[in-house]
């Protein structure tokens, strides 16, 4: 017997205002165990091999005179943080390292700073991006968010997950037949954006983009990934406006917020929005959010376009 406590579909969603997330994942939603290979210059001159989290290598990555690249390059020190060729799954650990983390949590552990935005996202049923530096397909930042659900939610926030679903889609693609949990779900999650913007594919459309195209042909190799972001959340900007523009909601109040625990990339992207979203889409509302402060549980606002504050964050 389904639980009576939360309604199968919940029409209140129709009174809301729109607001959309867009997440990094490393030490934002959770703290991933999965290691960077570099070398070290020890006390006694030699360069030995090293493992770090993705925390110490934001510290250490300036310092090349005690760090550097394995033998095998970069692609050789980030080689966990892609996908393994077909066939090898065993060598993709990011679902594995996601369950890890998750584990983590449950047994006590801190998570990562917009963990409960996330969380909050999906009861509600608001579409988000995934935009990570990792170098994975959407199919697999997918499944690490369905991964998330499992772990992170409830059965009751689950519950509340799928009214609210089942809500959206009678509100705003005027249905009254709805498919399984499964099928909404996947209809959800498909609405929603994954881009690891050191995934191939991501690169390829990227250089293929007319603006990004030139961009990069002027871009540093150190400002590359931030620029990676921009285009990210630009995809996800415009994937919400068209979205809003095809079922008439741009009438209402539309948000958007950004979280980040890189200083870099909140800068470049805080930036980006003043200089050119604020801009281009002037009845969309930004906020960026430093979540590089570890004594800070939600993160710090430092940018703000337009009247809004995000609970949750």
């Amino acid at each position: 017997m389904r639980s009576k406590a939360i309604p199968y579909v919940n029409d209140e969603v129709a009174g809301r205002d729109f607001k959309y997330y867009i997440f990094d994942w490393d030490d934002n939603i959770l703290h991933m165990p999965t290691k960077i290979k570099l070398e070290h210059l020890d006390d006694d001159g030699v360069w030995r091999a090293v493992e770090v989290s993705t925390a110490t290598f934001a510290l250490v990555r300036a310092d090349t005179e005690h760090y550097r690249a394995p033998p095998g390059g970069w692609a050789e020190a980030f080689k966990n943080f892609e996908d393994g060729a077909p066939g090898e799954e065993s060598t993709n650990r990011f679902i594995e390292d996601t369950i890890e983390a998750l584990e983590r949590v449950e047994h006590g552990e801190k998570p990562g700073p917009s963990y409960n935005a996330l969380k909050k996202t999906l009861r509600e049923g608001r579409l988000f991006s995934i935009v990570t530096a990792r170098g994975h397909s959407p199919q697999t930042l997918e499944r690490a968010v369905r991964v998330f659900i499992r772990y992170a939610l409830s059965e009751r926030e689950r519950e509340e997950m799928m009214s609210n679903l089942r809500g959206y889609r009678r509100w705003l693609d005027k249905i009254e037949e709805f498919g399984t949990d499964a099928e909404e779900l996947d209809y959800y999650l498909g609405m929603c954006r994954y881009s690891a913007v050191t995934y191939q594919g991501f690169k390829e459309r990227m250089a293929n983009d007319p603006i990004y195209k030139e961009k990069l042909a002027v871009a540093t190799t150190a400002s590359r990934p931030e620029l990676a972001k921009e285009f990210a959340i630009r995809d996800f900007v415009e994937h919400v406006f068209h979205m809003l523009r095809r079922t008439g909601g741009l009438k209402r109040s539309v948000s958007i917020g950004f979280s980040d625990d890189d200083v870099g990339n909140v800068k470049t992207v805080s930036s980006y929005i003043k200089s050119e979203l604020s801009k281009r889409f002037e009845g969309i509302k930004f906020v960026v959010y430093d979540t590089s402060d570890k004594t800070l549980s939600k993160g710090r606002k430092v940018c703000v376009s337009g009247q809004l504050n995000l609970p949750g964050f």
